[in-house]
């Protein structure tokens, strides 16, 4: 804390409890972002105390058994062990935390506009038990000016006020799942107070957690930096998706140019085309910014677009596949479809968002029977706005043979992707799977 910052007692006395790694930390949301934070806390030395509304992820933590399988199980098992961590899904437990972290979704609403109905509930729950001292850190991706519009108002209805009784700060979370070079303390953490004391005080404790932390002047700084971030990754995304449709019609391999382009040392940076976007962050996070600025009388074209392009994306590659099945002799109607992989991403099984179910949707609306091997998804996950019963099926020589078109979604690394080219008749490609795969029996189609 700073020299004028000393003067609130209140702050001092929580600055102490944090670099004595006493202070109480309460995380809502066990999910992808709150359950491998908790991980990180408690390895710095904090007591911890994981709350969510799902009974089965606390009963999970309680038992030391993982329900996110590319953690592994060791995360779980250490946590269930330890004196300094509780698992709870009783809000009352909260009234302990001296820092409490939001850790919770922010979906879009049937509109593509921000739906903050899981944030405005944390922040209730944590308003219920707000006392004096008490750190409140939102980490959810959102819109620029959430923590400050939306959160503040909330816990100050207790009577508390921000500055003198409690203090509240905005921290981007940055996870990755499935990511082997970075865990949650190497990630560069960006933390932003609604004043400068909530600032320093949230970035005291990230201190003692991460391995580098960036302060920034405001929340907003960092809400904004948040959908940079992810609006920058989206934006390229969708360039790229868009050349993969030019090239296609010019009978050029995308992934040959991405290739021969990335070569250059300086000015490009490599990224590449698929079967639409998936994950929490980037189908979404722009669409929250573009909210915003059409709040403040802006239009955002350049973001809406690469947002349409993405979203787009389902519907070419099933174009794509029914063009193959008509080279083949055959319609779209009818036709046994194996989609290999339905996470967003390889070799983890997290379907957020992931384009496999529009996929899906589209091909059964056409009339095509459809399976699907996953080899990290057993059964087809609860979705928001899909409802899929399938469960994987295995996948081997007599299930290749009979399938009219394997559509490869994801490109797990599990997968015998040899077998996959000896046995199928027809493969189409979203992911460049099958480049170097030798003694390809089947065709190629690369969408």
């Amino acid at each position: 804390m700073s020299t004028a910052d000393t003067s609130n007692t209140v702050a001092a006395e929580l600055a102490n409890r944090v670099s004595a790694t006493t202070a109480n930390v309460a995380i809502l949301g066990m999910g992808y972002v709150g359950l491998p934070l908790a991980a990180a806390v408690h390895e710095a030395g904090f007591p911890v105390m994981g709350f969510d509304v799902d009974r089965s992820k606390i009963e999970h933590l309680r038992a030391g058994t993982a329900y996110l399988k590319h953690l592994g199980s060791a995360c779980v098992k250490t946590l269930a062990q330890s004196e300094r961590f509780t698992a709870t899904d009783d809000p009352a437990d909260l009234a302990i935390a001296d820092i409490v972290i939001l850790c919770v979704p922010t979906p879009l609403g049937p509109h593509r506009e921000p739906d903050l109905t899981f944030v405005e509930a944390s922040t209730r729950l944590a308003a219920a038990t707000l006392r004096t001292g008490q750190l409140v850190i939102l980490e959810s991706t959102t819109w620029p000016g959430t923590t400050r519009e939306v959160m503040l108002p909330i816990l100050e209805e207790t009577g508390l006020v921000h500055g003198s009784d409690f203090f509240l700060a905005y921290s981007p979370e940055r996870e990755d799942p499935g990511r082997k070079n970075t865990t949650t303390q190497s990630i560069p953490k960006l933390v932003g107070g609604l004043d400068a004391t909530a600032g320093e005080l949230a970035e005291a404790f990230y201190d003692l957690v991460i391995d580098h932390v960036h302060r920034v002047a405001t929340a907003e700084v960092a809400e904004a930096a948040k959908l940079l971030e992810n609006i920058y990754r989206s934006v390229n995304i969708a360039l790229v998706n868009e050349m993969k449709i030019i090239l296609d019609r010019l009978d050029i391999d995308v992934w040959d140019v991405v290739a021969a382009a990335a070569t250059k040392p300086f000015g490009f940076q490599a990224f590449y085309p698929g079967p639409g976007l998936g994950g929490h962050c980037i189908p979404i996070d722009p669409f929250y910014l573009a909210w915003k600025a059409r709040e403040a009388g802006v239009t955002t074209r350049f973001i809406e677009l690469a947002g349409e392009i993405n979203h787009r994306m389902p519907q070419h590659v099933v174009d794509r596949l029914a063009e193959a099945l008509n080279d083949d002799g055959k319609p779209l109607r009818g036709s046994q479809i194996l989609l290999l992989g339905i996470a967003y991403k390889p070799d983890v099984d997290d379907t957020r968002e992931a384009p496999a179910a529009k996929i899906i949707e589209i091909l059964r609306n056409q009339g095509a029977e459809i399976s699907y091997h996953d080899p990290h998804c057993p059964t087809f996950p609860e979705m928001r706005e899909y409802d899929i019963d399938l469960s994987s099926t295995p996948l081997d020589a007599s299930t290749l043979s009979s399938t009219d078109a394997v559509l490869i979604i994801t490109d797990h690394k599990a997968i015998d992707w040899t077998l996959v080219g000896q046995k199928a008749s027809l493969v189409v490609d979203t992911r460049n799977a099958m480049a170097g795969v030798e003694n390809t029996r089947a065709r190629i189609v690369k969408a």
